[in-house]
Formats: structure tokens, sequence, C-alpha cells
């Protein structure tokens, strides 16, 4: 069933735009299919499986057994896949070390939960970091979400002219829902926390099937 509902994803991904990226549309639609339309039991649920890493971050770790290929298939394999993944890859690329094996990216997922209110209104933006460390055969994938970026507006009518202003400030995801039942934004703390492990997981997904089965499905050495 996960492999069924990552293809459609891929499917949509690729007839949506000259990219592969995930747009928040898309992604929601997968962590619905996967974890249902109620938030907050979504977020209990996982709350119950998950632990915070050190810097109390969401932090997932994979690794992946990559069949004969050698570390230099492997890191050109994984350096096409960013280039095809995200519009601009050099920007997304925070590190990329051959010698060592280690290509380091910052994402971008816009509005993954929001709460419209009027003078109230905040998005909630999250930019996850994707780790590849590569040797000869295998991967070790990590993909971590260190807070959550809030974009609040927060607007003002002055001699009858409605002015918005926007500030931005950091959530710590310890202090949202479910790893703190005090929460007074508890319902988009939760879409928050189920849009960033859905985000997580896809791209794990997306880098195994890209490593074992390749980018494109028909990769050979003949040719």
């Amino acid at each position: 069933m996960k492999r069924i509902i990552l293809n459609t994803l891929l499917l949509i991904v690729s007839l949506s735009a000259s990219s592969q990226l995930i747009r928040t549309e898309e992604l929601e639609e997968y962590a619905r299919e996967r974890y249902g339309n109620s938030w907050v039991k979504a977020a209990a649920n996982l709350g119950e499986k998950l632990k915070l890493d050190k810097n109390n971050s969401l932090s997932y770790a994979q690794i992946i057994e990559c069949g004969d290929k050698t570390k230099e298939q492997l890191y050109i394999l994984l350096n096409y896949w960013v280039s095809s993944s995200f519009n601009d890859a050099n920007s997304v690329i925070q590190l990329n070390d051959k010698e060592s094996g280690t290509i380091i990216c910052q994402g971008f997922v816009p509005e993954i939960a929001s709460n419209i209110g009027g003078i109230n209104t905040y998005y909630i933006n999250i930019k996850p970091i994707i780790k590849i460390d590569i040797k000869d055969t295998k991967i070790r994938v990590t993909c971590s979400v260190h807070y959550y970026d809030i974009e609040r507006s927060n607007g003002i009518l002055l001699y009858n002219q409605y002015y918005d202003n926007v500030s931005q400030m950091k959530w710590a995801i310890d202090k949202c829902y479910p790893f703190t039942k005090k929460d007074s934004h508890k319902q988009s703390s939760s879409k928050a926390l189920v849009m960033s492990h859905a985000y997580c997981n896809v791209m794990m997904d997306m880098i195994e099937e890209c490593v074992v089965n390749g980018l494109v499905g028909n990769e050979t050495e003949d040719w």
C-alpha cells in the first residue's frame, strides 16, 4: 500500500510541474491518505511513537542498501536527483563534498499549516535539512526539521486604509502539541507535525527509489 501511495505521489508531482518539487497541496493529499483527516488525532498518534532528538528537533534516519553501486556512482546519482528535485539546486545545497561522500540540502515547504483569523492570521513554513552520507553499496539519509517558521500577519486599519504588517518568528517543536499538552495553537501545531513527518518520509522514500531503481527507472551501464 505504501508503494502504491508513493507511486501515485510521484506521478502527481511529475505531472504538476517541470521540476519534481513536492508542492504543499500534494503533500497534504498524501498526508491525509496516510494519516486521516483529523490532524489532532494523527498528531497524537505520532506523538506516542516519535521522540525528538537531543536538539528537540524532528529527526529521521534511514540506512539504504544500494546493491553493488560504488560510492562514486551513488554520489553522481544523488547529485542528479537533487538537481532534478529542486527548482534551484545551487541554493538548496548547503554542502556537497565528494571526498567525504556528504551532501546536505535545505528544502522549503511553505504554508504547511495556517490560522486564518483576521488580525491573528499566521502561516507555518518548514525548512527541512536533508543529509546524505555515501559509502560503497549504501547510503545513510537523515531528514530533520529544527523548528516551525511562522509568518504572522497583523493587519491594521489607519485613516481608512488597511496595512498588512508581516512579522516572523520561530516555534520550538518541543513547545508545540503533541510534545506539550498546553498549546494555544493545537490545531495548526498538529497539522504542522503531520505534514513535517510526511515530508521527511516522502523524501527518504524518493531517495531510496532513486538509488535502488534509478531516477527514471531505466538507467543501466549497458548503453
